[in-house]
């Protein structure tokens, strides 16, 4: 009698800026997990010749569209911050597609388990698609000091970014583990093979 295989749980991996996110989940893929990045998938939905561009064309006007037909973001950010009923507009379209875009892709997974990696896993519906959270976790200082030298941003700029994402507080007391990453890559990717290790012994995300 065969078995079938059971289905990978999910993973979600989330961080405020600065975190060290994307250099925790690299270590992920490079463990052999399949990972899908929240903000890549809000990037695909958008595409052209996708329902949601002609969608967001046809409400906010041509516009909002670049000369070779992609998305102005620019363009139609500074309409949704202008009138917040736009923005509610525009995330009611996008959310569910987004969330559809994810779940295609998290059912390709191959591995024992897969990552979902979103800055606004516990700010969005996306917390419910997964069965454990991994918050990466940084002290304020440093999450600022790193992204100012990443992205050439001022502080004050960082600091507005911040304060519209969850508070460390509010995502430490959702997580079920956490990597304090306030030490060097050697250290982090070490952290991250540790838990690796154990996520493979889970069964369904719980031990």
């Amino acid at each position: 009698m065969t078995h079938a295989v059971a289905q990978p749980w999910i993973l979600g991996l989330t961080g405020g800026i600065g975190s060290g996110k994307s250099a925790a989940a690299q270590v992920f893929v490079d463990l052999g997990v399949h990972l899908v990045d929240a903000d890549q998938a809000a990037r695909w939905v958008v595409e052209p010749g996708r329902p949601a561009l002609a969608a967001i064309a046809g409400h906010f006007g041509e516009g909002v569209l670049q000369a070779d037909g992609t998305l102005d973001r620019a363009a139609l950010r500074e309409l949704i911050f202008k009138d917040p009923a736009q923005r509610v507009w525009l995330e009611a379209l996008l959310h569910p597609l987004i969330r559809e875009e994810i779940a295609a892709y998290l059912a390709k997974a191959q591995s024992p388990y897969a990552i979902l990696v979103s800055p606004l896993l516990l700010e969005t519906t996306q917390h419910a698609m997964v069965k454990r959270v991994l918050v990466i976790d940084v002290p304020e200082a440093i999450q600022i000091q790193r992204t100012v030298a990443r992205d050439g941003s001022n502080e004050e700029q960082v600091r507005a970014i911040l304060k519209a994402q969850a508070t460390r507080e509010q995502r430490l007391s959702r997580a079920d583990d956490v990597i304090v990453n306030d030490r060097d890559p050697a250290w982090l990717k070490s952290e991250v093979e540790r838990l690796h290790h154990f996520y493979l012994t889970l069964c369904g995300g719980q031990s």
